[in-house]
């Protein structure tokens, strides 16, 4: 894959009465085409702000954007955004909501190319019934539906979601992921979201990148996932990578994310198991610094030993 998306020394810097407040400071990441970013963090670590910029919706204060091979300015159909609240407008339709962008990309189609596209992606996401529903009709649930066939019936290159499931119950969120997945795997779309979700993270995303404490937040660990596609939930459950995985991320979330400049390249987790001895043997593969250092890992109440090693350094800033 190539290089899709490459972000160089980002920086959000606000004014205040006291002097500015730098909110993301020296943020660089490379996106692949075709990638799925999971950002995690503390509440107000910027991981919004961060996807706001790469919307085109906040101006950039340092460093820039290089998308596609053009340095970005300003927001364009190229990237389709899902919000935490699905933002629709109450006096249209659910159909009428998803057409309002459709007109806007699709202005050279005729009027029934349109409508088939804005009717295929509220069908795809299982809103085949209630299309022609306005939001106050419509569940919490069924209206983030809306807003993920809106962003993808734009076609856009990219699609960024700032915690698209943050607001709704666990039966909910699950299905949703399971649509966002579906049509994801359909479309190949560069995609960064925002989450607090450790799990949700672990299944949809192939790299997570853990961001510091704010203020002047930046890179803090990546983690590669590399449960094969497409996904299925109970598989990436009973993977032998999935707790030791998880609980990289806890302890990160935990016990490091409060330390800034401590980024050295991602780590590659692997689980090797003996099954003569029954053992989990897990090899996290990462920066030198973290050489040596052992960690207890618990899986479905079994103790397993971690040796972090530097057997498989990854290039830095990747």
């Amino acid at each position: 894959m190539s290089c899709f998306c490459d972000i160089n020394g980002l920086g959000k810097t606000y004014p205040t009465p006291k002097g500015p407040a730098v909110i993301v400071k020296d943020f660089d990441l490379r996106i692949e085409e075709g990638e799925f970013i999971c950002l995690i963090g503390h509440s107000g670590c910027g991981k919004s702000t961060v996807l706001s910029m790469l919307a085109g919706l906040n101006p950039i204060t340092e460093g820039v954007i290089i998308l596609g091979g053009k340095e970005l300015a300003g927001p364009g159909p190229d990237r389709g955004v899902v919000f935490q609240s699905p933002s629709l407008l109450p006096w249209l339709t659910a159909y009428e909501n998803v057409m309002l962008g459709a007109e806007q990309v699709y202005y050279t189609a005729s009027k029934l190319e349109r409508h088939q596209i804005v009717e295929y992606y509220l069908s795809v996401v299982g809103l085949a019934d209630a299309m022609h529903k306005k939001p106050g009709e419509l569940s919490q649930g069924m209206r983030q539906r809306v807003g993920i066939a809106r962003a993808f019936a734009l076609s856009p290159r990219m699609l960024l979601l700032d915690e698209p499931f943050g607001m709704l119950d666990s039966l909910t969120r699950y299905e949703l992921q399971q649509v966002l997945i579906a049509l994801w795997n359909r479309n190949s779309i560069t995609a960064v979201m925002v989450t607090h979700d450790v799990d949700e993270a672990l299944f949809l995303a192939d790299r997570i990148v853990m961001m510091t404490n704010g203020p002047e937040a930046e890179v803090g660990d990546i983690l590669r996932v590399r449960f094969p596609r497409p996904r299925d939930r109970k598989e990436v459950l009973e993977h032998p990578d999935y707790y030791p995985m998880r609980e990289y991320l806890i302890e990160y979330l935990s016990e490091r994310s409060h330390r800034r400049g401590q980024f050295k390249g991602e780590v590659d987790i692997h689980t090797q198991i003996n099954v003569a001895r029954g053992e989990n043997v897990i090899e996290l593969m990462g920066s030198r610094e973290n050489q040596g250092n052992r960690v207890n890992l618990d899986r479905q109440g079994q103790q397993a030993s971690g040796v972090i090693s530097s057997a498989r350094q990854v290039r830095p800033g990747i």
